[in-house]
């Protein structure tokens, strides 16, 4: 029996698996299809070479092409590390050869996963965890959607019609883009006139419609020269309207979504209860932890992954050089970050220790960063111990920025 190494250089349709021995004596070197069947065979053929002795895999995807190949390891109980892209390329500078090929890679994962010791298995998410991990994934593929058509709406607004395009709130007021899907020149609000277009804009719902009416009518009695090719980017932003209306209602629906899904997962209630984060913070911090955050081992190790611990940049008699750190989790940043900002207004433990910050003179966005690491660690305990936020009690000694037992 001996110990094997297993390298995978993870692709889209292939990946290649290199296997090494305590050596690094290369076992094994092949290209593999993606491809359950194939997969099976290379699994097998490496527990065959290993003849009963200990397997641990390496690969460099954690998703995506990968996906496949974890699953099966997973199945089959076997031990996989994940190794990033990142150390594999900087690692390819102390080994021989300047050329880059997939066996290359593969066998530099698999002699990584070999030497080093400060690697941890793959986690394995759950499934809610994986379901809200693709539920917001897609939602932040809509929002940006969404903010690309505004933008591009009101580009094209402006060139014909820009005393309209300053007047209205285009991201925020569904109502602007309810009275563009029918009304977006000048002359075409003059004609119908206020009182007209007030009716026009109830009659599909639009929220103050007669505040809107007024906007719209002032903006059109501004302007009077009409601009060439005015009708036809008109015709093209009432489309480009009616576009962003139904991203917005795909949006609400894929909420409505992600609301349901967390609420079954087993944290939702403990996040929920801690200020600042709702259903859709709650679903992102739960999609980037996998659902268990015993895999941070520490409230500090936490805070590190999610970029809120400095790290220390000093050489020579420079000392004290804090900066963040370069690699971090920035869906676990996003969430840290809002739900600080967002707790400054609904708790007033936050609230004190915000100002306090800023009265010792850091800026809005370190004061907020510094109040996120400090919730980071209630954060933490309370996943870890599975118990709700609770102001003033012992399970958090002076609020909801004060760790007790991380």
């Amino acid at each position: 029996m001996q110990q094997l190494w297993v390298g995978i250089d993870a692709g889209k349709t292939h990946h290649h698996a290199v296997v090494i021995d305590s050596d690094a004596t290369r076992l094994l070197s092949r290209r593999v299809l993606n491809d359950e069947a194939v997969l099976k065979s290379l699994i097998d053929d490496v527990l065959g070479i290993a003849d009963g002795g200990q397997v641990v895999w390496a690969v460099d995807l954690n998703s995506g092409g990968a996906a496949l190949l974890t699953a099966m390891l997973a199945a089959g109980r076997q031990t996989l590390m994940y190794i990033p892209g990142r150390i594999v390329h900087h690692a390819a500078g102390g080994y021989r050869g300047d050329g880059k090929t997939d066996a290359k890679d593969a066998a530099i994962i698999a002699d990584q996963a070999r030497i080093r010791r400060d690697l941890q298995p793959m986690r394995v998410d759950d499934e809610i965890a994986v379901q809200l991990g693709i539920l917001t994934s897609r939602r932040t593929d809509l929002m940006r959607d969404r903010t690309r058509s505004i933008n591009r709406l009101r580009a094209l607004l402006s060139t014909y019609f820009p005393a309209l395009e300053r007047a209205l709130d285009l991201s925020n007021v569904k109502g602007a883009l309810i009275l563009l899907t029918g009304y977006s020149t000048p002359g075409a609000i003059r004609t119908i006139g206020p009182t007209s277009l007030e009716a026009w804009l109830r009659k599909r719902k639009a929220y103050n419609a007669s505040g809107l009416a007024a906007v719209a009518a002032e903006a059109a009695l501004a302007q009077t020269i009409r601009v060439r090719g005015e009708a036809v980017a008109a015709q093209v932003v009432s489309s480009m309207a009616t576009d962003v209306l139904d991203l917005g209602a795909r949006l609400a629906a894929l909420d409505g979504t992600i609301e349901a899904v967390f609420k079954s997962h087993a944290s939702a209630a403990i996040l929920e209860s801690m200020p600042g984060i709702g259903p859709l913070l709650g679903a992102e911090m739960v999609a980037a932890t996998g659902g268990d955050v015993s895999v941070f081992g520490t409230a500090d190790r936490f805070a590190a992954v999610a970029g809120l611990a400095p790290a220390p940049r000093d050489s020579g008699r420079i000392s004290g050089n804090l900066r963040r750190p370069r690699r971090y989790d920035r869906r676990l940043l996003r969430v840290a970050y809002l739900s600080a900002q967002l707790s400054v207004r609904s708790c007033s433990e936050s609230r004190v220790y915000y100002e306090r910050k800023r009265a010792e003179g850091k800026r809005h966005t370190q004061a907020v960063l510094a109040l996120a690491r400090r919730r980071s660690n209630v954060l933490w305990a309370m996943l870890r111990d599975g118990t709700t936020y609770r102001p003033g009690s012992s399970a958090c000694t002076g609020g909801c920025v004060t760790p007790a037992a991380a």
